[in-house]
Formats: C-alpha cells, structure tokens, sequence
C-alpha cells in the first residue's frame, strides 16, 4: 500500500513537472513571438525612414546628367572635340554645375568613352580629362540610350561613388554621354540614426558602405566566377579582392525582407529605382531575455494553479473518505440483519426449495427437447434458403423462352407453320444480336463528316479498329497485345480520321504477319513531353518481315508498295500520314532488332477541352 502511494505521489509529481515545463515553453515561444514581432515593427519603421532619407540624398542629382546636353558649350565640344577653347569653356559649366548640385564630379564623355571635359578639369590628381572609362557600365549604358546608374570606385581619387549618366544626342545620334559622381559621405554620417549594425549592398550585393567598417566591400553571396570576372573588367571596386562577408550567417538570403538567423533578425529594403539593398541587422538577446522571464512567470502560475487543484483535491479525498466510512458502517449493519434473517429463512423453506428444484429440472428437461426440435426445423429453412438461388437460376431460362414462345404464338398459329418458323425465329435472334454489334462500330465509322479536333481516347479508338478486324484476326491465329485497353491516354485529333489510320496501320501489319510462325501484333500508347508541349504516342508493332533499308526510305512516297500486285496502290500511308500531320502530329516508321517494324504515331496530347494542336 505504502508503495502504490509512493508510485502515484512519483506520477503526480511527474506530470506536474511536464504541466510547469509545458507551460514555460509556451510562454517563452509566445514572448519571444511577440518581442520578435515588436522589435520588427518598430525596425521597420526606422529602416523606411532612413531608407526614404538615402534615397532622398542620393536621387537628388540624378536629373542633372539630363540636363548638361541642354548647354551649347557642351554640345559644341562634341562636334569639335580637338579646340582647347571649347574644352575650356564646358569645363568651367560643368564646374559650376557641380558645384551648385553638391555633386563629387560631373564629366562629358564622347563616343568613343573618352572624357572630354571635367569639372575637376583644373584638379590633376583627382581629373579625369582624357581618360578613357569605355569601360564603365554607365558609358555603355548612356550610349545605347538609356540612363545608367550603378555604384563605382573613382579612378584617380580612389573616392566611392554613386554614378549616373545621360545619352546625349545631335539630332538622332548618341554623340556624348553625361555623368555625374554622387558621393556617399552623407550617408555615412547617418548610420547613427538607424541604433544597430547596418549595411547598404550594390546590385552585386557586394556592401558599398555600412556601420559597421569590416563588411565594407565583401560579397554578402558566393561570387561566381563570371561575376568576378565582370567586378575586374568594369573595375568597380578598384581591383579589390572582395571577400566574403565576415558573420557566418547560414541560409541568409540577401533579397528577404525579413528573415530570423539564429540570434539576429535580419531586415531588408530596396532603394527605389537604384537596385541598392539596405540591410539591418538585430541583435535578439533582449527579447530572448524578455521571453525567458515570461516563461518563468508562466511556469510560477502554472505551479500556483497546481496547487490550487491539489489543495482542492486533497479537500474532496478527505469528504469522500468520510462517506466512504459512513457507508461502510452502515453497510455492515445492514448485512449482519440481512445474514440472520437469510439463515432463519434457509433453515425454514429448505424443504419447499427441494420440491421447487425437482419441478424446475423437470421443466428444464422439456424445454431443452422444444429447442432441439426448433434448431431442426431451423436447420432444414436454411438448407432451403441455399437451394433457393440454385432454383431461380435453373427456372430463369425455361420461363424466359416460355415468355418469348408465347407472345409469339398467335403469329404462328395465323400461318399454320409452327415448326419451321420456331427454328427460323430463334436464329434471326441470334443474328439479330451479332449484327447489332457489328453494325454500330461500321456506322461510326463509314459515317461521312468533317475533321473536328476533339479530346479522344486512344484506348476506345485502338479498339474499334482491332473490332473491324477481328475476324481475320481470329482466323490468322495472330496474338494481340493491346496495352491501350489499361491506360487513360487522350489525344487531340479527329477520332474518326484516328480510327482510319490505325485501321490502316493495323492492316498493314496483319499483311506483314501472314506466313509467321507465332505471329504477335502489339499496340501500346503513352505521353512525352518535347519542346515544352506534351504529346501522345501510339505505337503499333508486329514481328512480320519488316521492310528492307531501301523500302524504308521510299515507304511514304505515293504508290509505292511492298504488295504483290492487285493488293494495294500504296497510297494508304501517304493518306494516313497527311491525316496524322493535319492534327499536328507525325508517323515515324522503325526497324525492330529482333525483326518486324513499328508505327510510331505523335500527335498533341488531349489534356483538356481547349488544347489546340502546335
């Protein structure tokens, strides 16, 4: 007893350590839930406003590059790219032009790449004048007239920049192209802002700049090697070796918008119009903190509500022990009156009960001889019941034929031949039935209308050709293997034009059968898929003679015949591969190894009720 009771305080005890531990991992999922959820919210927030405020620096410029074609100097310098005056006299616009804009550089180019006037023109170390950036994808852009942006290292200052350019035209023709440099200090003094560790990534998804002065000029993705081929063509990033990015963050995805990586929670956001990705990275250690101890309140009101239900259990054990021992007692009481009286009541009728069992035991004897003669009679129903079906069946036919000779009887008696017409009756309905089934498949197909392209099933098709030739395949002792009969394959075509050319497939393959010792002609059908479209093939295969190389080659050529004379005008195949390449499909013809040939049908695939044929 002391041990079952020490069993169950062990078991109680157990499952309230799984309630408590239950209830301390869904308040930790669900704080932890909700701290993701709010820090979210409220980083989002910051991460649009500072992103709308880099956009708002870095495209404040972009229209100038538009604008520059609009100054004559500019374009008189293109058409006379060799005077010294005109050099002069669009470098000093553009100076200025930089100057008003707070931009780092603005330079014309020609067509050829060549820069041909600077606004840093009067600065050596940091111009650009004669250099040839053919290179650069902003060139390669504005000369095929279209705006190019992308982001770039400076040449001579070795100074990071945001690049747009602008086509520049004479008439029709791209004669120029204008670019200006955006510089990113600005951006740089702004990271403060944002209260965690940042980065801004180029279209390479290499960092161009970040909070953060390790991960500047890595690769947030594997660079693939056309990649870094094109990085050293362009010299974007000045032949830098750009390494990977330094947290080891498995499974990050720089184009999410939000993702959870172990204990950070990465947020993401593109520059509008710039292919520019800004990206935020949160630490989660406080919300893990604030999630714990909310799991630790959960498990402390999980305790107290476990003692709640043991305090209010003990209560309800300690009443029901007190009715337990009440009822005892009184059923003790109750008991021993009932065994005085029990004995008493024994000892007097003792001698009625012995009568009573004799008289009972007779009555037992004779019910048990009434329910043996019922389980006999029982028995007999039910071998009845099993005879009944054999009996109904053994008088079906009989009163079938009584039924058709009786309505019949009136006929024959008007005409006084009773015995003939009975024996001719009995075979017109034989006939009757026979020709029934052949008639049907024959109107079907003999019935003249025209091609229309429906969903048709191959196997149903397959059969009614092989019904038309059943005869002659019963008489030819020929095995058919039509694997059509299982497989649910539709095609898009005409089935009536199908049925005519399987027939003619068919036929001809039972002409390549005769003389064959086991002659076996197989039928099978399936789907392909080819050039994006799906299709469904029908082959028919025999292992007759098979055609020589050279029959092969002229096999589809009008009037050709591999037929003894008067058996064929070789056109059947010519017809039945125009009828095939009227549903868009095709008849190819093989060589079977092991002798005989095959019949490969394509046609489009009956997919639904609105396919149309390629």
């Amino acid at each position: 007893m002391r041990r079952k009771s020490l069993i169950i305080v062990l078991s109680l005890a157990s499952i309230a350590l799984c309630i408590m531990s239950a209830a301390a991992t869904y308040g930790y999922y669900e704080g932890e839930q909700e701290g993701v959820e709010k820090l979210r919210e409220d980083s989002d927030h910051r991460l649009d406003l500072f992103a709308s405020a880099i956009e708002g620096l870095i495209r404040r410029s972009e229209h100038v590059p538009s604008t520059i074609q609009l100054n004559p100097e500019i374009l008189a310098l293109l058409r006379n790219p060799d005077s010294p005056d005109r050099i002069a006299a669009a470098s000093t616009y553009l100076r200025r032009l930089n100057a008003h804009v707070g931009s780092l550089a603005a330079f014309t180019l020609d067509s050829r790449g060549v820069v041909v006037a600077s606004s840093n023109a009067t600065y050596p170390d940091d111009s650009l004048l004669g250099s040839d950036v053919s290179f650069r994808p902003y060139f390669l852009e504005a000369l095929s007239g279209r705006v190019g942006r992308h982001f770039a290292i400076g040449m001579n200052g070795k100074i990071p920049g945001y690049f747009v350019s602008h086509p520049i035209r004479d008439g029709a023709q791209v004669v120029g192209v204008a670019t200006i440099k955006v510089g990113l200090e600005s951006v740089g003094q702004m990271w403060d802002l944002v209260g965690a560790p940042a980065l801004l990534a180029d279209t390479n998804r290499i960092v161009i700049d970040s909070s953060q002065p390790a991960w500047r000029y890595t690769a947030l993705n594997r660079l693939t090697l056309d990649q870094r081929v094109d990085i050293q063509l362009t010299r974007l990033y000045d032949y830098l070796q750009i390494p990977e990015f330094p947290l080891k963050l498995s499974n990050l995805d720089p184009l999410r918008d939000y993702q959870r990586i172990g204990e950070r929670l990465v947020l993401g956001r593109n520059l509008d119009g710039m292919d520019w990705r800004l990206m935020l990275f949160l630490d989660l250690k406080e919300v893990r903190q604030a999630a714990l101890g909310r799991a630790a309140a959960s498990a402390v009101a999980a305790t107290l509500v476990i003692l709640l239900l043991l305090v209010l259990f003990q209560a309800h054990r300690i009443q029901r022990q007190r009715k337990e021992a009440r009822r005892i007692l009184e059923n003790a009481n109750t008991e021993l009156e009932f065994k005085v009286e029990e004995r008493t009541y024994e000892l007097t009728h003792a001698n009625a009960r012995l009568l009573r069992e004799v008289v009972e035991r007779e009555h037992a004897e004779q019910s048990l001889r009434a329910t043996q003669d019922e389980l006999v009679q029982a028995a007999k129903m039910a071998v009845l019941g099993q005879l009944a079906a054999g009996i109904t069946h053994e008088l079906a036919q009989p009163l079938g034929a009584i039924r058709t000779l009786s309505g019949n009887a009136e006929e024959f008696l008007r005409r006084g031949a009773l015995d003939p017409l009975a024996g001719n009756l009995k075979r017109i309905g034989r006939l009757s039935d026979q020709m029934g089934g052949i008639i049907q498949p024959l109107k079907a197909f003999a019935r003249k209308s025209a091609s229309v392209p429906e969903r048709t099933h191959v196997g149903q098709t397959v059969g009614n050709a092989l019904f038309l030739y059943g005869q002659r395949i019963r008489q030819s002792q020929i095995r058919v293997v039509n694997r059509c009969s299982t497989e649910l394959i539709h095609a898009w075509c005409d089935a009536n034009r199908l049925e005519q050319v399987l027939i003619n497939l068919v036929g001809n393959a039972l002409d390549a059968l005769a003389g064959v010792a086991d002659p076996v002609l197989s039928i099978s059908a399936g789907y392909f898929d080819e050039a994006g479209a799906q299709w469904a093939w029908i082959d028919i295969e025999d292992n007759g003679v098979g055609f020589s190389p050279e029959a092969r080659k002229q096999i589809f050529e009008p009037f050709f015949t591999t037929k003894t004379p008067g058996a064929g005008l070789g056109l059947g195949l010519v017809i039945s591969r125009d009828i095939v390449r009227g549903f868009g499909g095709e008849i190819l013809v093989f060589h079977l190894p092991a002798g005989g040939t095959r019949f490969r049908l394509h046609l489009p695939a009956g997919l639904d009720s609105t396919h149309v044929a390629p």
